[in-house]
């Protein structure tokens, strides 16, 4: 009975360990964000301020997934004029399309640093697959929460007529580049 005790406890310590440990997304520390070439004349910048979403990582199994939603009327160029037009049924039509998504269940690691991230993007109701590049990761203990957390940093190019954003292309760039900031702490 007690060897059987000992199994059972030894089993249950064996799959908690490798569990996935699930992470939600700060939101204080969270950002997506744009380039893209405007006119030939220049690099501009913008983002989302508004992310929120979840993260497994299984570090032992080199596994995970994220689910990113960024509420499309935070869009933040700097210009309110120019927010109100990327907001409009001509770009993001946030009201009728108010969430971009970002869902991933793969995650390519070079050992115990994430490289890779490989998800569907969805913008206006349209998915398509991207891969996210991942420039920085760290998790650690942080004292100011009290609990584990990790960060990353990564980016991808999109063409953004193939989400249905693409007006004035060729003259303001179709190819943007996505960069997020990601901060995400443990349940």
């Amino acid at each position: 009975m007690l060897r059987n005790c000992l199994l059972l406890l030894l089993a249950a310590c064996s799959l908690t360990a490798t569990a996935a440990d699930k992470y939600l997304v700060d939101q204080e520390h969270t950002f997506s964000n744009f380039e893209y070439k405007h006119w030939g004349l220049s690099l501009q910048r913008g983002r989302f301020d508004k992310n929120s979403g979840s993260i497994e990582l299984d570090m032992e199994n080199k596994t995970g997934s994220l689910q990113i939603a960024i509420e499309a009327e935070s869009i933040n160029t700097g210009s309110d004029t120019f927010n109100k037009i990327l907001r409009s049924p001509s770009f993001f039509n946030i009201e009728k399309y108010p969430k971009i998504t970002f869902q991933s269940n793969k995650m390519v690691f070079n050992e115990d640093k994430l490289v890779q991230v490989e998800g569907d993007l969805t913008i206006k109701d349209v998915t398509r697959k991207v891969v996210v590049d991942i420039t920085q990761f760290e998790c650690r203990f942080m004292i100011l929460y009290l609990k584990r957390a990790c960060g990353a940093n990564g980016n991808t190019k999109i063409l953004r007529s193939d989400y249905g954003v693409g007006r004035y292309v060729p003259f303001v760039s179709d190819e943007v580049t996505l960069s997020f900031s990601v901060e995400a702490i443990k349940e």
